[in-house]
């Protein structure tokens, strides 16, 4: 019977997981199909110019999409901690799948002129707002979600599909390359993706209408709710919202040049062809992607700070000479292989990340406390990476943004060591033992 009940537990779990992770993925879908297919659709709404200026101007509006995350967070955490976290997780994939559809049908500056860049400034704001709320409460419910012992684990998934969200974006790319030509995918091949996107957020919005709600928020007394989800609550653990950003700093630098600048940087700088490109993009991530388990496996073995730790120093020493080289050795073999380095040293970052950050709130204030200091700190550092590289090229010293990306590492890399092991100080564990305590208590004798 026990055996029945554990499995019962664990299939229930892996359900939730497995919902919750797919609306992850096709939020992180619709996100990067933006900065997947920008140079393709960049013309369209921005005809002047050389290549290099265009596509800083959209990335730029990329960056805009992340200034609004914090705003995402705030709103998107507040609902969660005192709404619960499927009830934001719904709301979230809805906004989002919204967004990808205006801009699948947004006409071009040729034919509605500056409207065209507004509307697609507009559209990217309000999916920054989604994507703002889905982190925070993603993590939080992975990481409640998780049995005790192998929350490392099942929280890596948060970037297993937020990289299987770049992964479609990209297998969409290249299938598309294969089937359309240039001419066909900068006249109106570059919408597809988009309205894969919008119609793939409706399949999951109903996926996510029947999850379970997490024990801990559904177990929340009804004193803590009255301040749920309050900045005035969030204030009340300073030194965990100091750690969030500085945990958060070096990652999403080091996560978002690799991931999201890296194409360009091989494009515009490497002089390796698109196709060439995208291939290695995608097999590389995909390795990154199956990395991310094994990771948050062996942080529940060996604890969180192990692994920041690789990610600190090898971060720190060893961004600057692989970017360096793959421009010096230009040869797709070898973007591939120093690409792949580089993301086999963030996976210290990415695959224990949620699960560090959600162990330093109690779940009154979770979500949010996960949420807020995140977005703000990806808003400022994280979706500026590529503008900021971009613009250290069109000045002709790009080689200054590698050692950029370094010192946002290094400064991570102390926050790491100051840090207490969150494994072994977690809430969620604490508010486990209490729970399981009191369903003892509960028994007859």
């Amino acid at each position: 019977m026990a055996q029945t009940t554990q499995q019962k537990i664990s299939r229930r779990v892996t359900s939730n997981i497995i919902k919750g992770s797919l609306g992850n993925m096709i939020e992180w879908y619709d996100w990067y199909v933006y900065a997947a297919f920008a140079v393709y659709f960049s013309t369209d709404f921005f005809p002047e110019g050389d290549m290099t200026s265009k596509l800083l101007n959209t990335a730029a509006i990329f960056a805009i999409g992340f200034l609004m995350r914090p705003l995402g967070s705030l709103i998107m955490g507040r609902y969660a901690d005192r709404h619960g976290r499927r009830a934001a997780l719904t709301l979230s994939i809805t906004i989002m799948a919204s967004g990808s559809f205006v801009i699948a049908i947004t006409p071009n500056f040729q034919t509605i002129g500056v409207f065209a860049p507004i509307i697609l400034v507009l559209a990217r704001l309000f999916q920054g707002l989604s994507l703002g709320g889905e982190y925070g409460t993603s993590a939080t419910y992975l990481s409640e979600m998780a049995t005790s012992g192998r929350r490392g684990f099942y929280s890596s998934f948060q970037y297993v599909t937020l990289v299987g969200g770049q992964l479609v974006a990209l297998g969409v790319q290249i299938i598309l390359q294969v089937f359309l030509d240039k001419q066909q995918l900068l006249a109106w091949g570059w919408r597809i993706p988009f309205v894969i996107g919008a119609l793939g957020a409706l399949a999951v919005l109903w996926l996510r209408l029947s999850m379970d709600e997490s024990d801990q928020f559904t177990h929340l007394n009804k004193q803590k709710k009255k301040s749920a989800g309050t900045l005035k609550a969030l204030m009340n653990y300073p030194k965990a919202v100091l750690t969030v950003v500085g945990l958060t700093l070096g990652g999403t630098v080091a996560f978002y040049t690799y991931t999201t600048y890296m194409q360009k940087y091989m494009i515009n700088s490497v002089g390796l062809d698109t196709e060439t490109v995208s291939i290695i993009n995608f097999v590389a991530l995909l390795l990154f992607l199956i990395l991310q388990p094994f990771a948050g496996l062996l942080s529940d073995h060996i604890g969180r700070k192990p692994l920041l730790f690789f990610f600190g120093i090898a971060g720190t020493v060893l961004t600057a000479p692989l970017f360096i080289l793959m421009k010096l050795w230009h040869s797709p073999i070898s973007a591939f292989v120093l690409m792949l380095v580089g993301l086999v040293i963030v996976s210290g970052y990415t695959s224990i990340n949620a699960i560090v950050k959600a162990e330093l709130f109690p779940t009154e204030i979770r979500a949010l406390g996960v949420g807020l200091p995140y977005g703000m700190t990806v808003a400022v550092f994280g979706g500026t990476a590529e503008f900021v590289a971009l613009w250290f090229k069109t000045i002709g010293i790009e080689t200054l943004f590698f050692f950029y990306v370094a010192f946002c590492v290094l400064i991570s890399l102390f926050v790491y060591w100051r840090m207490q092991e969150s494994s072994k100080t977690s809430y969620i564990e604490a508010e486990q033992a209490v729970s399981d305590r009191g369903s003892e208590d509960t028994q007859p004798n």
